[in-house]
Order: structure tokens, then sequence, then C-alpha cells
């Protein structure tokens, strides 16, 4: 229950939304969608505000500061310790305040605000200052902010070179809890002192911060932990030096208790010119454990530990598993070693030296080099997300983040992780262990069932044991998530009542109303209370029509995203396509999978479920299955989607538009023909258009696509076919057969010259795409059932069954197996099923197409994925399989979706957002090839929005390779 009245909260509203030209939201889902992060808690805050430049922020804490309302700045929300959530006002910088002010390339410095994303400075460094970097760089950089790393105190992979945030910060601009602004930066003795004498608030503040340090600078000095990788508490020692003094500096780390950045300066380190990575493979955690002092005298850049928990898990996960090429065998963990160099002469110096140093001290058993620069990245890659992947176990127990950002020093981290495994095993708690071994810093998680309350007190004594054995070896509680809620109520013991007492007299200095973030650092509540999933969670009953047994259950599936904020990169992959135009949580995976929770679990009320602010939440989700792969816990909200519009019509009447695009099979079924020739006529006049816009909701400035005189079926069957040959059963989906019969022929005579015996079922034959796209999960079930019974003979006998339409070929795959869990034929059908690529590209690689005799013509294609190849297959088939013409060049637009989404872009209210999409990347890439250059797409959607965005013509793989081979 808030303790703030609705009327007081309901008068700070009124007072604030006048002064602002940002967006100040109150509504329940608003709130609740920012009452979590990637931690353990949920709070509902007061109200989110999305503020457009830092007057909007200083009207908030004026108005705040004058009705006694909290405030909580807020980044990404990445955050695994709670700091980002609590019962204030969020104001979310991600959205707006994220500019690059200046950069100064030789000062080696950027002037941003505190919204920009780690990712996008550094994209914008590799273009201007490509000899420069960020220094820290923690493995959510994606969707980190830079003032959330400021306020975290953030570091990363590299912090035995770089450190942590404060050391590379320069200067800040501010606001404190009043309102009132400040400017902290590097001071000398003098400077210093002529703040001293100011009469502002800022001069009442250096007052008052020289007196508290001149009153405890011995219980600074004396008290404060010496380990240099430390996060808990206020950096009050680098304060100390009245030679040199920077306020920013204490900024560092503070979690916004004490000031609300606005604008910060940070330092620029040099990036280097080459790195490799030596993979050591051990066959137990301990022996790669004590084999990181042997490893850091050989002066590497990184070394961190990769466990047999996480690379089990790795390997599990859809998208992750190919890509542990670094990985051999089954080892018990593997330190990642790199070193940065000139030349690559030098670094393979340096790894021979890594190689003969382990040999030496008989440590290690294997060292794997990896010295390219796409195989450097894919291993980073999957480190950097293993945090996630760790997290996707089903299931109530869960990885938990309570003590794994401990750091001790480095020649004390075996016995300290020996210590730890055994008040682990005495509690029979599990544990999965990766990251910072160069830094002492393990990511320790241990499996904890937060549901339980006896799981709850258990998980409570683990993080005292563990702050205790911390103490005992010299090291830090918190090395680089911080304290928030999770770990500040240890700091009174772990600090000494001493320290703790000066920290928080700071923090009435800075805060003396308590206003800012309140209840972290100093005067927290247990770790125990406001958890998001604890002995009190509960869900509401909910009996899905797909299968959800894998996941546990509906609910469960839900459960699945832990609030890492994957899902809000704005740069590369695909996921999540909403996000990356409009950078609203709401539009984010994760926004979707915390609403349903919500509803689900009661914080929001029953009907909020199926309810219209509900639909507005899911509606912009395209169901292009992105998070399925590139969200590292797997969240599946293509099929959460789906399940959840299923029951929403249960309750709600399907709008005519809906209907005709879940129905279009059958409607293509009876148009296409002889009748085709009239309604193409019809759908493509103007006032028709107009029609359709004002009547059905069909943008006008969408060309309806034109139906086939003379559908690739009947086509099929006046022709001629090879009667010897392997066979092959080609998929007729609705939009090749009544749609684009040109793309079915292309590939049936392709697969007939190469030498294959083409097959086509009996009759109609519907995979129940466009059914399941608009949430008709039972007259999926009904089209899927009859599409197994027609398909099994063939997939029984072992013939593949290729598909031109990833959407359709790839719902066979997918979607049939929780469609038709118990029909046992479903399995063999879905094994069978292949895109038209995947079979090229495995027939090739098996001599198939060795005979045959391609053009000399040497041509460049730039090729598009459709998003659910890339979430199931990967696009490495369609890259392959177009490589087959010997002069044929592949060049792979890195675009995510194209913003159609089958229905998605026809209808009017999307058409905005759909090109948007286009235009991010794709529309400008295809606008961009030279006149020569084919551009390729497997999805007929794709096509359309390629023809629509970029004017130009967009060519199925199989008419480029059918265009390819001799006659």
């Amino acid at each position: 229950m808030s303790v703030f009245s609705s009327e007081l909260l309901d008068d700070f509203s009124a007072a604030l939304r006048p002064r602002l030209t940002g967006a100040l939201r109150t509504d329940a889902m608003t709130r609740g969608l920012y009452a979590t992060d990637a931690s353990l808690y949920q709070i509902m805050p007061v109200g989110v505000l999305f503020p457009r430049h830092a007057d909007d922020v200083q009207a908030a804490l004026e108005a705040a500061q004058h009705f006694g309302v909290p405030v909580l700045p807020r980044g990404g929300g990445s955050s695994l310790a709670g700091q980002t959530v609590g019962e204030a006002l969020v104001i979310d910088f991600s959205r707006h305040l994220d500019r690059i002010l200046e950069l100064n390339v030789e000062e080696q410095w950027a002037r941003v605000q505190p919204g920009l994303v780690l990712d996008r400075l550094e994209a914008h460094l590799r273009r201007h200052a490509p000899g420069l970097k960020v220094g820290p760089d923690p493995a959510s950089s994606s969707r980190a902010t830079l003032g959330g790393m400021l306020a975290n105190n953030a570091t990363g992979t590299h912090s035995i070179l770089y450190g942590n945030m404060i050391r590379h910060v320069v200067a800040v601009q501010a606001l404190l809890d009043d309102g009132s602004p400040v400017a902290f930066a590097a001071l000398d003795a003098d400077a210093w002192d002529e703040r001293l004498r100011r009469d502002d608030r800022e001069g009442h503040l250096y007052r008052a911060l020289d007196e508290l340090l001149a009153d405890h600078r011995e219980v600074i000095e004396t008290r404060t932990p010496k380990h240099w990788r430390r996060n808990s508490g206020y950096r009050l020692e680098y304060l100390l030096d009245p030679a040199r003094r920077n306020v920013a500096q204490l900024l560092c780390g503070s979690e916004g208790t004490l000031a609300v950045v606005t604008e910060m300066t940070v330092s620029l380190v040099p990036r280097p010119r080459r790195t490799a990575l030596g993979i050591v493979h051990f066959r137990t955690r301990r022996e790669a454990l004590r084999a990181v002092t042997t490893i850091l005298g050989t002066k590497p850049s990184a070394v961190e530990l990769f466990d047999g928990i996480s690379i089990a898990q790795a390997r599990k996960a859809p998208g992750f598993g190919s890509r542990l090429t670094f990985i051999e065998g089954d080892p018990g963990a593997v330190l990642i070693t790199e070193y940065y160099g000139d030349t690559a002469r030098e670094l393979t110096g340096k790894l021979k030296t890594l190689e003969a140093t382990l040999e030496k001290a008989g440590e290690g058993y294997g060292v794997v080099r990896v010295t390219e620069p796409e195989g450097i990245a894919n291993v980073w890659g999957v480190r950097q997300e293993a945090l996630g992947l760790i997290m996707g176990v089903k299931g109530d127990h869960k990885p938990v983040a309570f003590i794994e950002d401990a750091s001790v020093p480095v020649e004390h981290l075996a016995d300290y992780i020996d210590d730890l495994m055994r008040i682990l095993e005495e509690t029979n708690t599990e544990a999965v262990l990766y990251a910072h071994a160069s830094a002492g810093c393990l990511h320790v998680r241990p499996f904890i069932n937060t549901k339980d309350a006896d799981e709850v007190e258990k998980m409570r004594d683990i993080a005292v044991a563990s702050m205790e054995l911390v103490k005992r070896y010299g090291g830090s509680v918190s090395s680089e998530h911080g304290d928030g809620l999770v770990r500040s109520w240890l700091n009174p013991p772990f600090l000494g009542e001493e320290l703790y007492g000066v920290y928080r007299r700071l923090k009435g200095i800075f805060d003396p109303s308590g206003l800012l973030n309140p209840g972290k650092i100093v005067d927290a509540p247990p770790m125990t209370e406001c958890l998001r999933m604890g002995p009190d969670y509960r869900t509401l009953p909910f009996v899905p029509d797909q299968d959800f047994s894998a996941d546990g259950g509906f609910a469960r599936a839900v459960e699945m995203c832990n609030g890492n904020g994957a899902c809000r990169k704005l740069d590369g992959g695909t996921m999540c396509p909403s996000f990356m135009v409009l950078r609203d949580e709401e539009h984010s995976t994760r926004g979707r999978a915390n609403a349903l929770r919500l509803a689900l679990s009661g914080a929001l009320p029953p009907e909020a479920l199926t309810s219209r602010r509900m639909y507005e939440v899911m509606d912009l989700c395209l169901q292009c299955k992105a998070c399925k792969t590139e969200c590292p816990s797997n969240v599946d909200m293509a099929k959460i989607k789906t399940e959840w519009l299923n029951r929403y019509w249960t309750e709600h009447r399907m709008p005519l538009r809906t209907r005709l695009f879940a129905y279009l099979p059958e409607i293509a079924h009876r148009i296409s023909g002889p009748k085709a020739t009239l309604v193409n006529w019809i759908n493509g006049r103007w006032p028709v258009r107009q029609l359709l816009h004002h009547t059905l909701g069909i943008h006008r400035r969408r060309k309806v696509p034109k139906f086939a005189r003379v559908p690739f079926t009947k086509w099929f069957a006046r022709q001629t076919w090879r009667e010897d040959g392997p066979p092959v059963l080609l998929f007729p989906d609705t939009f090749h057969n009544h749609q684009h019969p040109e793309v079915a022929r292309a590939a049936a005579l392709f697969l007939d010259r190469a030498g294959y015996r083409v097959l086509l079922p009996e009759g109609p034959v519907c995979c129940g795409r466009t059914l399941l796209s608009k949430g008709l999960v039972n007259e999926a079930q009904i089209r899927a059932l009859d599409a197994v019974e027609r398909l099994y003979p063939f997939a029984a006998r072992g013939v593949p069954i290729v598909g031109l339409e990833p959407s359709c070929i790839l719902t066979l795959a997918d979607e049939f197996r929780t469609l038709l869990p118990g029909d046992p034929r479903t399995r063999t059908v879905a094994d069978a099923a292949r895109t038209f690529e995947e079979f090229v590209a495995d027939e090739a690689a098996l001599g198939a197409f060795d005979g045959v005799a391609w053009t000399s013509e040497p041509r460049r294609l730039l090729l598009h994925g459709h998003c659910h190849q890339k979430a199931l297959v990967g696009i490495g088939p369609s890259e392959r399989c177009l490589s087959l013409p010997p002069n044929y060049t592949v060049e792979t637009v890195d675009a995510g979706c194209c913003g159609m989404a089958g229905a998605f872009g026809y209808e009017k209210e999307h058409w905005d957002i759909s090109l948007a999409m286009a235009e991010r990347v794709l529309a400008r890439e295809v606008r961009a090839a030279p006149d020569d250059t084919l551009i390729v797409a497997a999805g007929v959607s794709c096509c359309a929005q390629i023809h629509d965005a970029a004017r130009r013509t967009a060519w199925h793989p199989a008419q480029i390779l059918l265009d390819a081979m001799r006659q």
C-alpha cells in the first residue's frame, strides 16, 4: 500500500504537468512497467517522467521537494541490485536525454547526456574517433546508459586495465534534491576554497562536505575497505587529498541518492589495435581459479571464467549452442584470456607465452586460440549474454543475484569460493559461477525459489555468511552491481558503524529531505521485503490452448523474463522492432512480459489481463520471434501473444478486418483463378483503396496483394515433371500458391532441373499461420491437424518438406509441436520441415549440386533475412545457397525486422511505425545499393515492404538460383 495519499499525488501531478515539455504518466500500467528492473524486487512507483531536457528534471525536483515525493533517476533499468525501483517518481532519461553533446579527440573526452546507451557512444567513437573507446565495458552495454554506469560505478571485463567509472568521470552537471543546479569537476585547493565562500546551496554543500572530511578523516582513511574493486557505501576516500578533489567522483556508485546528473563528461582510452583470445580449458572450476594468478603473470587484458554449468546452459539455448565453437569437449570451466597488441605476430607471441606458462605450471589441459575478429566478437557476445542464459532455466528455482557482486583479492579467490561452496553445500544449494576472474570477482548465483518462505530465509542467511567471508578475505560485498535493495542492509555490519555513520551524514548533507532514491546505500529495508515473486506471490488460473508444459504453464512462460533488458538494445539484430523505433518500455519484450505478469499476479486488477490497455501494450509485438533466440532467457513473446490474443477474443468482439486477415487462405483459395482478374482490378482502384482505408482500416497507400490468375498447384498439374531422383515435397503455402506463384514455379523448376523428383501434397494444405497471428488458436489447431494428416505419409518415408515462405514452413517446424503435442505424427512432420534455403544448403554440402552448370556472370546480392528464419534456423543457409553460383557475392544487411510483419504493415494504425522500422536500416541500405545489385528476401511481406519503402524489387532465393542455372 502506498504511503502517499491519492489526493497528494494528484496535486503533485497537477502542479508538475504544466511545467513540462516531456510526458508524465501516472496510469497503473505504466507505473507497473517501472516497478521492476533486473533484480529480485517490485515496488510500484508513483509516476514516470520522460523529460525532454534538463528543465523538466529541475521542475520535477522542485515539485517533489514541495510535495515530499521521492525521486528516482533511471536509465535502462538493468540494475541487478534493485537500485532503480522504489515508491518514487521515476525519471527515465533513456528516451530523450541521450545525446552526444561534444567530442574532444585531442583531449580524449566526450560530453554526453546521461540517457545515452554505451554501445551508441562506442559506435559514434568508431566513426569519428576510431582510436578511442570508453574504458568500462559492462556486459549490458547494449542497453546500459552512461548515467546508469556512473550511478553504479560500473566496470566490466577489462577492469584490471580500466577500473571503475570513478576513474573516468571528468565532470558532471547535476541537480540537488531541491532542483538547485551544481557543476562538479576537479578542483585544486584554491578552487575548493572558492567554493567554500559561495553564498548559495552549492557553497553550503561544500562547507558541510569540507567539515565532514575534517571531522572524520581518520575514520575514512582507516575504515574504508582497501580492495580496489569496491562499491559498498560512498567513495569519500577520493576527496581526502586537498591538492585535487572532484565531487563528481563521489557521485560514482551513489545510485542517484546524492544528486541527479543531467550531463557528464567522461574520459576516453586508446582502443587496442588488435586483440586475441586464448580459451584455457580446465577439468574443474577450482583448477581454473587456482590458475588465475599464473595467467595474470602473462599480462592479459582480461581473464573471464565461463564454468561448466554456464556452458551446458548455453549449449541448450536456441541461437547460442552453435556459437560455442571455442569450447572443446566438456570442460569443468574455461578461462577466456584476452591480450592486446599492435600486430598479429605480437599476439601470437603472447598466446605462445600463455601456453608455455601454463604447461610449466602444470595447469589447464588445452588452449583454443581465437584470433579472427568475427570469432572474438562471437566469444564476447556469448559471454555478454551469459547472465541471461543462466537465468533462463525453467522452474521456480532460479540463479538469484544477491551475493554475486562480491570481489576479493585475486590471490584469495579460490579459497573464498571454496569456503562459499561449503556454505552452499551445507544449505543444499546449487549455484552457477561466471565473470571477472582477473579482478577477483566471480558472480556466484545460488539457485533459490523466492516463492518459498524457507528459501527466502535461507537466502538471507547465505548473504550474511558470504558477507562475513568477504570481510575476512579483505574484499568487497559490492564491486560493480552496487548496493541497491539487495546489499545496502549489509553496509552497517560490513563497513562498521563508524564509517556507516559518516555515510549517513553525507547523505543528509546532499539530501536533507531524504527524497533522492531513499532506502539505497543507507537506511535500507531488509533484503527480503518487496520481492517480485515472494512467498505470497500467486497467479490467476490460466489454461492455455497451446502446450506450455515445457515452461511449467503460461504464467511460468511469462515469468521467464528476468528483466535483464536485452530487448532494449537499439542497434543490431532484430529484437525488439517496436522498441528500436519507439524507445518506449511498454513496447519492449520486457514491458509486455511485465504487463502480463502484473495482471496474472494481481498487482493489477484481474480485469487488466484482457483490458483494452493490455491490448495497447501487446499490439506492437510483431510476433517476429526474435526474442525466442536473441533474448538470453529465450522468452517466446510471439507464442505468448498468440495465447493472450486467444483469451482476449473470448471477451471482446473480433473486428471484421482481423477475421479477413486470419482467414486469408480461404479467401485466396476462392478468389485466385478466373475471379482474380476482376478482383485485382477492383482492389487496385484508388477509390476502393480509400474505401478499404475508412471501413476496414487497410491503409490506402498499401497495395492489396494480387491474386493469381493461375495458382501454382494448377500450373504444376499441367507440367511434365521428372519421375526419378530423390523425392522432395514442395509445400504450397497460401502466399506462393495463390498470390506469388512465380516464386513457387521457380523453386519447382530449379529442383526438377537439379535432379529432384518434385512432389505436392493432395488438396490445399494450410499451416494456420494467419490464424495464429490473430490469436485463433483452436482454428489453427484444426488446420494443423489437417496438415499433419496430409504431410505425415511423406515425412514418415523420409521425404523432406520444403517451404518457400519462412513463416509458413517454420510454423510446421515450431508451432505444430505445441499446437498438437499429443499427436506422435507431429514431431515427424516438424522434423521434416525445412526452408528452401536450408534444403539447398544442406544438399549442396553433400555435393548434390556439384554437377550444376552455373552462370559465369558476376552478381552482387543484398540479402535481407526473414525474422522467423533468423530466429529459428539462422541466415547462414541463405548465404550458403546464394553463394553456389561461383561469381555471386552475398552481403547480408543487419536490418532487423522490415516492419511489415504479415498483416501488421497493412493496418492503417501501424503504417507509420511499419515504415519507421523499414527506414531504420533496411530501406536506407536497399536504396544505397548500386543499381545492378539484386535485392533478395525470402518472405512475401519483406518483399512488399522493400517495394513500398525503398522502391526496389526483391527476389526470392529460388528465383535467383533458377536464373543462375544454365538452361
